[in-house]
């Protein structure tokens, strides 16, 4: 792709960027996890200095560093494939997956560098939503505020009471921004499949790191949700079970 495509078909709004970082992130998620061991096979020390690449189409790559100076867009970390050998393979993953945030993030808003203050704000938002790749390769959650006095209610069936739904995590775009209810939750995103919310779908709330989820992706339902007193989604349960 030539340098100056940057200007004619690179990603422009909000939703078109967060669109990009999503494929990208979910072909680094890939690279890191489903396909680990082919991922880390290639990562030879004996060769140059190799990139990992996530692209837009959610595939994945290994490969040297553009040649281009300076490339069209910021480049991954450079030479992981050094570190291989002289780590531990869950400490080397978790190298890449460190760098690759970082260049995940870079990318975003090297796309949105001329966005104002509310849009720059948005972009983040959408991001944070979901897991760091170092989160996912370490099964660790971030530390969430904590919850709002009328977060009570544990399970949100959105289609009927989607004014209890999941605001916490779903900032609105603009100070002054109105609309229907379903626009308030568009931005939030599941916790185990990072889809978006859609408002005839059952969502559950995590009580230990307050992700939200679709019921189907944590096998719970509505009629399951009324007997739960806390939640805990299938990550923090196996997190407290090893402790």
């Amino acid at each position: 792709m030539m340098a100056s495509s940057i200007s004619s078909s690179s990603p422009r709004t909000v939703e078109e960027i967060f669109k990009d970082y999503s494929a990208r992130r979910t072909a680094l998620v890939r690279a890191l996890t489903y396909d680990v061991d082919e991922f880390y096979s290639l990562c030879d020390p004996e060769k140059e200095n190799l990139c990992l690449y996530g692209h837009p189409n959610e595939s994945w790559e290994v490969a040297l560093p553009a040649e281009e100076v300076p490339p069209e867009l910021p480049e991954p970390a450079l030479g992981i494939n050094f570190a291989r050998d002289g780590m531990k393979r869950k400490d080397w993953l978790s190298l890449v997956a460190v760098h690759s945030d970082c260049w995940l993030l870079s990318v975003a808003f090297y796309f949105g560098a001329r966005f104002n203050r509310n849009e720059r704000k948005r972009l983040f938002s959408l991001i944070n939503d979901l897991p760091t790749l170092f989160e996912v390769v370490t099964e660790r959650k971030p530390i969430k505020d904590k919850p709002n006095m009328d977060s009570g209610s544990k399970s949100k069936n959105i289609t009927k009471r989607s004014i209890d739904g999941p605001t916490r995590s779903t900032p609105k775009p603009y100070e002054d921004n109105y609309g229907e209810e379903e626009d308030e939750h568009s931005e939030t995103l599941c916790g185990s499949c990072g889809g978006n919310y859609s408002a005839d779908e059952f969502w559950i709330c995590c009580d230990i790191c307050e992700r939200w989820f679709h019921g189907k992706c944590v096998k719970i339902t509505p009629a399951k949700a009324e007997n739960i007193k806390q939640y805990k989604c299938p990550s923090c349960s196996s997190k407290r079970s090893r402790q």
